[in-house]
């Protein structure tokens, strides 16, 4: 499935435009609304690859997109911000325990050691939110349901699977070796880094392609999910 998801994104005639303007959207994130394209974009492709369609779609129907990606915003944002509370919690637990013992050595220890005891506990969860919400978000591309998206009775299964992680982990490799080219290329003096900069945005959405190329065909796996007629609703029998 590897060799597949690394192909997949150039299995439409238009397929650098496609990267092109998920690039140039990357590119712009700063101003958020690309940001919620770029997740509208991903979900199509995880709804396409769950039924077995090997054609990536295109960039239409914006605003549709849009509201799709912001939803899948949400949802990563929820999972997300587990983690980041717990370290903003030790890490003003620490601040106060220093502040508390007048700057003393021992304060100084203790508020070290509980702020890193914060951000091992973050990063934990920090990296089992990141392998959740993969899952999460094919759940919700599956139904359009926000609420499927923290169905555990739906997830855990998913998550607890072989095959599930077997392909977290084929995602990650894809998104991290896309991120060692880009490594590689800053360690060029001054055309190396402007390149990375350039071209790092393209490389890294072209990977997330893959990646999610992978989660959604082993989401449709494992839920047995066929190629619909066009128009048809998840669930929904064709018409005889």
């Amino acid at each position: 499935m590897l060799s597949e998801s690394i192909n997949y994104p150039r299995n439409s005639e238009d397929w650098v435009k496609t990267v092109l303007i998920g690039g140039v959207l990357s590119l712009l994130g700063v101003f958020v609304i690309p940001v919620f394209l770029v997740i509208g974009y991903l979900l199509r492709v995880v709804r396409a690859t769950m039924k077995g369609d090997e054609e990536p779609p295109v960039f239409d129907d914006w605003g549709d997109m849009t509201i799709d990606g912001l939803k899948g915003f949400a949802i990563a944002f929820v999972y997300s911000l587990i983690p980041a509370l717990i370290a903003a919690v030790f890490g003003f637990a620490g601040i106060v325990g220093i502040v508390a013992g007048g700057g003393s050595d021992t304060a100084g220890i203790f508020g070290g050691v509980v702020t890193l005891v914060g951000i091992l506990v973050a990063s934990v969860l920090g990296l089992f939110a990141a392998y959740v919400i993969p899952a999460a978000l094919s759940n919700y591309a599956e139904t359009d349901r926000m609420g499927a998206a923290f169905d555990i009775g739906t997830l855990r299964p998913i998550l607890l699977s072989g095959k599930y992680a077997t392909a977290w982990l084929m995602a990650f490799a894809v998104l991290f070796a896309a991120s060692l080219v880009l490594s590689v290329l800053n360690v060029i003096p001054l055309l190396g880094q402007l390149a990375s900069f350039l071209l790092g945005p393209f490389v890294t959405f072209y990977a997330a392609i893959a990646a999610y190329y992978i989660i959604g065909k082993t989401w449709g796996e494992l839920h047995d999910i066929e190629m619909m007629d066009e128009g048809q609703t998840p669930g929904e029998q064709p018409a005889v």
